[in-house]
């Protein structure tokens, strides 16, 4: 797997136990909603965040923004957002985004290594711009179990990792040879407005 895929499978696996790390970081409020069901987990961030403006492209509907400490946050505007040709480089925002992930595991080892990236658009009714959101799908093979630690090692497509569960319920499902596969829907804006004056 290259990056991109471990970083993924990484939140995905984390996903798991459904676990509030993207609550810790300084700046962010983020949501957690999710579910977990033996071998198989939903989960989705809500984040609001506010955040400058550091370039747009407004045919792709695609922003970059700045976030606290100088977090870089790639952002695909969905259609809700109607004010998008109003943002200017450097603006300060207030914005809303949602990422989706999920985690399937994949038993007797009958899936095949792969990552595939797909994009599909997304157009609300009334709306003649249609946000493209990217979807990531990875499927990595168990190839090592560490119950001590609770880790497992993944070999992806194209690099081995290892990742925690700390669900032990989870951790007894998995075996050598199964797959887990991860699926990765980008941070999509649902809402992204001028922020309010820093207070002095």
């Amino acid at each position: 797997m290259n990056q991109p895929s471990v970083l993924i499978v990484s939140a995905l696996l984390g996903a798991f136990c459904l676990p509030a790390s993207a609550q810790e970081k300084p700046g962010f409020n983020t949501e957690v909603i999710g579910e977990s069901t033996p071998g198989k987990a939903v989960l989705a961030h809500k984040t609001k965040v506010t955040a400058t403006v550091e370039s747009i492209d407004l045919a792709q509907r695609h922003v970059i923004l700045k976030g606290p400490s100088g977090k870089v946050i790639p952002l695909t505007v969905g259609p809700e957002v109607r004010n998008l040709d109003e943002v200017k480089v450097g603006d300060r925002v207030a914005v809303v985004y949602l990422e989706a992930l999920s985690l399937t595991l994949k038993k007797d080892g009958k899936e095949l290594r792969s990552r595939n990236d797909t994009k599909s658009g997304v157009r609300s009714e009334g709306s003649p711009a249609a946000a493209v959101s990217q979807q990531i799908d990875v499927t990595a093979e168990v190839i090592a179990l560490n119950p001590k630690n609770q880790t497992i090692t993944l070999r992806g497509p194209k690099q081995v990792v290892d990742l925690k569960v700390r669900d032990p319920e989870q951790f007894k499902l998995v075996k050598v040879g199964d797959h887990v596969q991860a699926v990765y829907n980008e941070a999509l804006a649902l809402a992204l407005e001028p922020a309010p004056p820093n207070k002095k």
